[in-house]
Order: structure tokens, then C-alpha cells, then sequence
């Protein structure tokens, strides 16, 4: 089959190279997927794609009119995809439902412990020869109440790791992992309570009509002043000008996140010369409390394997003119 790779970049390439064998002929192309770029899918019948391209209406039906037949994500994610236009055009989309909830776990870990600890502040002295430490002073986590908001795959890895930091842990989510519960005295609660009662706040929801913009001021009100919040999730879960200002009145302690609300147009490109004007990510970039990093969470070995390796699996599938279980399109 042969597929054009969009956004793709140097870091999986070669995974994707390593996976494919040389059954199907990718194409690889840096440009994200965009009612400007769809045209380049011309003479191909399957697509992969990021979370980050537009695989909006007015994308896909340029797509099935080019003669694409096939999109598969290299992601979980797939709010993106305009999957009833997909579904009434009878294009097979596909995603990759897991591919390491402990990569990105463990990314959240690291936030707040980079945060919590001031470690690029620390480190940042040192590389100057600076020895001082005022102002470096973190907290224990032990003992401290962790509030992890969604416990699904990911969500559950997190909550093992802070209980091995002997932190109480509290959830929300819409169904109750009984095995949290049993095996790590998880409790289950509201979401005001939540937020109310975490002296550090997690999110790992997925983002949808319910979720988008879930952390706003009314919940943020409700907070501790040193309450973190970790956001590996989806950028829009947090109303972003809302944080700000709670970040500014220190209303909040501080924000560690991988995501960003308006990240579609900046994340995965070098910017460094032609920096963007979004005053709203200058101003989370200034906060001495806030630690952004630019949606790799995903990026270990473990994950970018089995990530090429599904993705080609979902193209061997349809290859062989069957369905694959990772399809989001029920045809």
C-alpha cells in the first residue's frame, strides 16, 4: 500500500521504517495535514497522521476526493478526525488505542517533581556557577493528597507511582477502577471535592464536549493556593487564560504541562527564529511557576515502537481488505 506520512518527523521515522519492513511504501513528509497540504495525498490510499494535523470535514472530503481510502493515527487521540464525515464517506480511520501509559505517566511524575524540587531554577545557577539556595525550597510528597482526574490506563500507572511516593491518593472519573481501589486505597470522589481537597492535581481525561475546558475559574475558585496542577492530557481540558490569572492573584501554586491549549500551530517545529505571537503562550512562558514542555511525553523507545508497529499493523489490515480491531469507523 502506499501511504503518505504526514508530520513526520526525525525521531519516528525510522521506527516506522523498523516496523514497516518494507511492506508498504511510505512517502514521509514534514508538513502537517491541512486543507492546504491534503492535496499532496493525491495518488496515495492510506494517510498517517498526528493528533496535531486537521483531519477536519473539509479535509476528508478533499482527501476521499484525491482517492484516499485509509487514515491512520499515530496517537490515541483522535478528536482531530471528523469521524461521521469519515464514517458518510466511507473512509477506515484507525488509532493507536495504547502504546505506553507509562511514558506518559512518568512524564507527569517528572513535571512535578522538576517543579516541586525547582531543578531548572537549581540547575540553571549551577551552569552559571551559582551556588545560592534561596528560594529552592519544595514539599514532601509523602503524606500529601494527590487527586488523579481520570484513571484509565494512564491515569491508573500514575496513581501506582505517587502511592510508591506514600501519598493519599483521590480520583474522579466516571467509572471506579475497583482494582485502584483495592490495591491502593483509591478514593473515589466528586469532582468539586477533588479539587477542593488535592494538594496536587493530575489530569488524564481524554478530551471531548465534556471535558473541553473542565479546569476554568469556577473549579480553579475552589482550589488550594499551593495546590499543582499536571496537565499531560489535552491542552483545551484547561481554559488557559483562566489558569493564568489564577497563576497571577497565586491563587495556584504552579502548572507543570506537556499540552497546550492552542498548540495545533506551534508544537513539533523549531520557532526559535520566528517566534509566534501568541501573547498567551509568552505570558505562560514568563511564570516563574509554570514548566511547559512541548507534547513529548510519548517519546521513549517503548513508545515509539509500539506506536510504528501498530500503525503498520492497521495498514496491513486493510491491505488484506480486513477490518482491524483499532478502527474508529464502524463502515
Amino acid at each position: 500500500m502506499k501511504v503518505l506520512v504526514y508530520s513526520a518527523r526525525e525521531f519516528d521515522v525510522s521506527y516506522l521504517e523498523t516496523a514497516n519492513k518494507k511492506r508498504h511504501k511510505l512517502i514521509f513528509t514534514e508538513d502537517a495535514l491541512s486543507s492546504e497540504t491534503a492535496i499532496k495525498a493525491v495518488g496515495f490510499a492510506a494517510i498517517s497522521i498526528m493528533s496535531s494535523d486537521n483531519a477536519s470535514d473539509i479535509v476528508i472530503e478533499k482527501l476521499e476526493a484525491f482517492g484516499v481510502k485509509y487514515i491512520t493515527l499515530r496517537s490515541v487521540g483522535y478528536d482531530n478526525v471528523n469521524l461521521n464525515t469519515a464514517k458518510r464517506l466511507k473512509l477506515k480511520v484507525a488509532n493507536v488505542p495504547e502504546y505506553s501509559p507509562y511514558a506518559i505517566a512518568e512524564h507527569a511524575v517528572s513535571l512535578l517533581l522538576a517543579l516541586n524540587r525547582k531543578l531548572i531554577v537549581s540547575n540553571s545557577r549551577v551552569k552559571q556557577f551559582n551556588f545560592d539556595i534561596n528560594n529552592l525550597i519544595g514539599f514532601d510528597l509523602n503524606n500529601k493528597t494527590v487527586g488523579i482526574m481520570g484513571t484509565g490506563k494512564i491515569g491508573s500507572v500514575f496513581t501506582k507511582i505517587m502511592h510508591g511516593f506514600g501519598c493519599k491518593l483521590l480520583a474522579f472519573d466516571i467509572e471506579k477502577n475497583q482494582n485502584l481501589i483495592d490495591d491502593f486505597n483509591v478514593e473515589y470522589v466528586s469532582l468539586k471535592t477533588l479539587c477542593k481537597t488535592s494538594d496536587i492535581l493530575s489530569l488524564h481525561v481524554p478530551l471531548n464536549t465534556e471535558t473541553y475546558h473542565l479546569i476554568n475559574k469556577e473549579l480553579l475558585d475552589l482550589m488550594k493556593v499551593h495546590v499543582v496542577i499536571i496537565n499531560t492530557a489535552r491542552g483545551a481540558v484547561i481554559k488557559t487564560i483562566d489558569i493564568i490569572k489564577a497563576l497571577e492573584n497565586k491563587s495556584i501554586a504552579a502548572l507543570g504541562m506537556d499540552v497546550y491549549e492552542h498548540e495545533k500551530s506551534l508544537f513539533f517545529r523549531d520557532l526559535s527564529l520566528n517566534i509566534p505571537k501568541d501573547d498567551i503562550l509568552i505570558k505562560l512562558n514568563a511564570l516563574p511557576n509554570v514548566l511547559i514542555t512541548g507534547h513529548h511525553a510519548f517519546l521513549t523507545e517503548e513508545a515509539l515502537t509500539n506506536i510504528a508497529e501498530t500503525t503498520i499493523y492497521n495498514l496491513d489490515c486493510w491491505s488484506k481488505n480486513s477490518e482491524t480491531e483499532n478502527e474508529l469507523t464502524s463502515l
